[in-house]
């Protein structure tokens, strides 16, 4: 389908694309194995100028000044994860964590971190989640108690996405525990700090390249200077960067399902049974047409929700959450019958669809699992439903 892509943006789509077939193809499996970050990767992609498509020009990105490139983002992601869903989070999981920044940071703020972000030099990382406050972020245990000009934070953060190699870290913190989930502060805290040290490196199911670990604060002293909006505003920043981030998880599966689409397609017209290629078998190119409708809705809705919010649209909670629910529930069901295309050798190692298929399940459970993505639509439609009386 034509999605009317500016020059700008097939510029983007075309770049990441020749990254994710020249570079990422051939060492997707062995980065998977050795659950390692993919440093070289991050340099093509910092030098192709990618980190900055969703960044503001005056900090160096490649946003005109007072607009969004969430679009942009979405683009670089699909083609990146194409390829490898777990390398594609050099971009996307930096992305989440430089939002709060662009959407909540002060002036000062912003020109402190953002350049070294769009250039690439920085990774980024967003924490919010711990043992006992996943979605319930009311829960959250990690405080931040104030000292004279700055806050000291104690308390662990679970499953962090860019832990340990990111530079820049929101991290998001108690101020007041008795006021819940209005009681919680973000902070912007560096790599570096004084208390500030790193647990256990995760050994996980997918998304391997990524790097995932525990943080640990232990009195670490982060300057008021480095909060972001206000104190008591944590959840806010939160919502509101999921409602802009969770695109970007949707193209995330959107990439690992058009991947796995095209492999399973050209598996197709080369593997030979009963004499003839099995993609002359009608029942299975119906399970590809199949495949395609889903990969192509999912597109169509991404897109627009990403096009949607570039426009100005920042009330998109319920949309957001509509296109990272049904392009993830679509990017484990194409890779499955991805691995099913495949047969036997679709469940080796030696083969990527297996990996796609580990890498698609991440997409349904992070930045708000999909029963949480249910629960916001639910809501959004009582809210809706309320202000037509």
């Amino acid at each position: 389908m034509n999605h009317f892509l500016t020059e700008e943006q097939q510029m983007i789509k075309e770049t990441a694309n020749e990254i994710a077939v020249k570079k990422i193809k051939p060492v997707a499996i062995e980065y998977d194995e050795k659950n390692e970050f993919p440093w070289d990767i991050q340099k093509e992609i910092a030098d192709a100028g990618l980190c900055g498509v969703y960044i503001g020009e005056e900090y160096g990105g490649m946003v005109p000044k007072g607009e969004n490139g969430i679009m942009n983002l979405v683009i670089a992601v699909e083609e990146l994860s194409k390829e490898c869903g777990g390398i594609s989070l050099c971009l996307a999981a930096t992305a989440l964590g430089t939002i709060p920044i662009i959407l909540f940071g002060s002036e000062e703020q912003k020109q402190k971190y953002l350049p070294s972000i769009a250039s690439g030099e920085t990774v980024a990382a967003f924490a919010i989640t711990e043992a006992g406050a996943g979605s319930d972020a009311g829960s959250i245990q990690t405080t931040a108690t104030k000292d004279g000009d700055s806050y000291i934070l104690n308390g662990t953060k679970q499953w962090i996405t860019n832990g340990e190699v990111a530079g820049t870290y929101v991290i998001i913190a108690m101020t007041d525990k008795s006021r819940g989930a209005r009681g919680a502060t973000a902070f912007i805290v560096e790599k570096g700090t004084p208390g500030f040290t790193f647990g256990k490196k995760e050994d996980k199911m997918g998304i391997r390249a990524s790097s995932t670990y525990e943080l640990v604060f232990e009195d670490c002293k982060v300057p008021a200077a480095n909060i972001l909006g206000k104190v008591g505003m944590g959840f806010m920043v939160a919502m509101k960067t999921f409602d802009m981030s969770r695109p970007g998880v949707a193209a995330q599966a959107l990439g690992i399902a058009a991947g796995a689409l095209n492999d399973a397609v050209d598996y197709a017209r080369q593997r030979e049974q009963f004499g003839h290629h099995i993609i002359a078998n009608q029942g299975l190119r119906f399970l590809l047409a199949d495949m395609s409708m889903k990969v192509e809705t999912s597109r169509a809705i991404v897109y627009a929700v990403a096009r949607s919010i570039d426009s100005g649209d920042l009330k998109c909670a319920k949309e957001s959450a509509i296109a990272k629910c049904y392009a993830s529930d679509m990017a484990m069901e194409v890779t499955t019958d991805a691995v099913q295309v495949f047969g036997g050798y679709g469940y080796m190692k030696e083969y990527p669809m297996e990996k796609r298929m580990r890498d698609a399940k991440i997409t349904q459970i992070y930045e708000g699992t999909n029963q949480i993505q249910r629960d916001v639509i639910g809501h959004q439609l009582v809210k809706e439903a309320a202000s037509r009386k």
